[in-house]
Parts: C-alpha cells; structure tokens; sequence
C-alpha cells in the first residue's frame, strides 16, 4: 500500500501566476507544486483524496488510467473543482459530508438533471459524517477539524492519516490521532492566516501528536524554496512534494 503525492501546493499553486519570487523562479522540481492531493493505493483500489482544479494533469503526469473512488476533505474550489474531469472514468463514487455533497448538487446540476446531457460525468455521492466507513477493504476514519469556522475533515487509514486545511483540531479528536507512523498536515506560510496553520504553528501540533514521521504539504510560495526551508526541520518532518511516494504499512483492514 502506499501514498502518491500528486499535488502539495496552496490554492495558487507554485508557481503563482505573474510572481517571480525566489520560490516561483525555482528549477528545483520540488518547488513546482500543483493544488493539494493524494491518492492511496490499497491493493488494486485507488482512493483519491481531493480533487482540485489540477486533477486532470495530475492523473496524466502520473499515468492513472483508474480510480475506484474519490474522498473530498470540503467543498473550496481548490479541493473539488476537478470533478468535472472524470468523464472518461465511468461512474464514480464521491463520499463527503452531505454539505459538500449538497454544493456539488448546486455547482453541477447538469450531472444530476433528469435528462442528461451525454457524456456529463457519472457521480454517485455517498454522505459521510464522523463514522468511519469502508471502499471495499480499505477502513476510513474521517477526523473533525477546523478550516477558521468552517468544519471540514481529515481523514485516518491505519496509522496514515492526511489534514489538510487545518487551522484547529479540538481536543476530543487528538485521540483520534494516536500511535500515527505517518502524519501529513498543511503548513501554508510563516506569517499567521486566519485559515491554515503557519509552519511554526504546524510544527507545535506535529509534535503534540508525536507521529513517527511527519509530512507536510498545502504550502504556498511564501514559505520558500524547498531546499531552503527543508533545513528547518527536525529529522522526522519532511517538506512533501508532488510526486512523492510513501511506502505504508497496517494501512486498513480493520477487523470489524
């Protein structure tokens, strides 16, 4: 089983449009960051989590010809915009909170209308709330989290769990959080913003939930060049990148 990052950029990705800061003019290929995603692999599923508006370069870079379903933290443009890109994939199932799902309705009515247009893509949505559930023998364990006051979801698999877009975690969920071999958490900025966490602020909360291994990803421009800012770090946090895999271990299959 494993997990392939295929974007860890911030809503304007890196480059940003029209900037020519240090990071944006990089050649490194870490410093060129796509809209944030990840897809596992669990045997011959692949679950995507999120799917932005760089969804379909991301499944061509990387060669993805099939998904089995798609997994959506909250309803921001930058994390579900890409849905229209699923055409050529067939039906699809989309498990959020039924918020989410209701904006999908809203956005993309086309999809849903009596009479469809040909070739509009297939979704079928399943509401999700705090209960874990199950694609196929792969165990999900959403996780509440704050993004400022809008209440979205992180998700556990195994001793893998993925936040993105947190700003708070509320103490009756850090349990939920426990005995992680692999944590991946945003960490958008230095300077503080009223809806992600700041790396200083990303690295208190890294640490107060003591995974093995950190990773972090959502990050914009102004953090700065990978190479640079990865000297910062304490040797069990990493800077993620696009393209990125993790090899994971006792990712699923609980018992119940």
């Amino acid at each position: 089983m494993k997990a392939l990052f295929l974007g860890t950029g911030t809503s304007t990705g890196i480059p940003q449009i029209g900037c020519k800061c240090e990071t944006c003019i990089s050649t490194n290929v870490k410093d060129k960051r796509l809209r944030a995603s990840v897809m596992i692999t669990d045997g011959e599923d692949n679950i995507l989590i999120d799917c932005g508006p760089d969804f379909r370069q991301q499944m061509l870079d990387y060669n993805i010809n099939k998904l089995t379903a798609i997994v959506l933290t909250h309803e921001h443009y930058d994390h579900m915009s890409g849905l229209d890109d699923i055409r050529p994939l067939g039906d699809m199932k989309v498990y959020a909170q039924e918020r989410v799902l209701n904006t999908i309705r809203q956005n993309m009515y086309y999809c849903f209308a009596e009479n469809k247009y040909p070739g509009v893509p297939q979704m079928r949505l399943v509401a999700i709330d705090n209960e874990k559930f199950r694609i196929n023998n792969t165990v999900i364990e959403p996780i509440q989290l704050m993004h400022y006051k809008l209440p979205i979801l992180g998700f556990r698999i195994g001793n893998f769990a993925y936040l993105t877009d947190v700003k708070t975690i509320e103490d009756s969920c850090m349990s939920q959080l426990a005995n992680l071999d692999v944590l991946v958490i945003n960490a958008l900025r230095h300077h503080n913003h009223i809806a992600h966490l700041t790396l200083d602020e990303a690295l208190i909360l890294s640490k107060q939930i003591g995974a093995k291994q950190t990773y972090f990803t959502h990050m914009s421009h102004e953090l700065g060049p990978h190479d640079e800012i990865s000297r910062l770090l304490p040797d069990n946090v990493s800077f993620a990148y696009d393209g990125l895999v993790l090899e994971l271990e006792n990712l699923n299959h609980d018992e119940s």
